[in-house]
């Protein structure tokens, strides 16, 4: 199937299937044009592209993911395993700083309210 095709089956840009094979995590082949063509399990590559995306994780780790996933071997499980281990622990210090961050928000909205001036009855 040509780009278009792959971008509307998946709900993904044209230009986000672009930057998805210049970081690696995508390939194609190309017609006799130059046109790419992708095969029907690309679609499902991409679906799940997207969730790790939606959970937070870089291209870079996505690359580093994508072994174990499209040959797995105890080596590739062994250096997935570590690997998302590792955004786990970056996970959990980025939900450390947005709750104290939310902590800081809920203390200047309390200030604000407790100077506001007092509605007055008309």
């Amino acid at each position: 199937m040509r780009i278009g095709e792959l971008a509307a089956r998946t709900g993904v840009s044209v230009r986000s299937l672009r930057y998805y094979e210049e970081q690696g995590l995508l390939t194609s082949e190309r017609s006799a044009s130059g046109h790419r063509r992708y095969v029907e399990g690309q679609v499902e590559r991409i679906l799940f592209i997207q969730r790790l995306f939606s959970a937070g994780l870089s291209s870079r780790t996505i690359v580093d993911l994508l072994p174990c996933v499209d040959s797995p071997n105890a080596d590739a499980s062994e250096a997935a395993l570590e690997r998302m281990n590792q955004e786990r622990v970056r996970l959990e210090r980025h939900i450390e700083d947005l709750i104290g961050t939310r902590a800081a928000l809920d203390e200047l909205i309390a200030a604000n309210r407790a100077h506001r001036p007092e509605p007055t009855d008309t």
